[in-house]
């Protein structure tokens, strides 16, 4: 994936969670959708972590085509 294929994923994610969170607000979110809405914060952290792993390999003078996508195990785990 190129950077901007990223981004639009990513956006596409932040939409889909949006409208789930909306209706959470509302009252009308069923079960599966809130797993689902867990699933998009994970997908978004992962998202987020391949994008900056691709700016830094690039910063770096490495290929960015090499970074990868990281098990949710490590991404949700990061310190802040």
């Amino acid at each position: 994936m190129k950077d901007n294929e990223i981004l639009q994923h990513i956006q596409e994610l932040v939409n889909e969670e949006h409208h789930l969170l909306q209706l959470e607000e509302e009252g009308k979110i069923q079960g599966d959708q809130r797993q689902r809405v867990k699933e998009l914060e994970v997908g978004l952290d992962q998202c987020w972590d391949l994008l900056r792993q691709r700016r830094a390999r690039r910063n770096a003078g490495l290929n960015p085509e090499d970074a990868q996508v990281r098990d949710p195990n490590i991404v949700e785990n990061y310190k802040q």
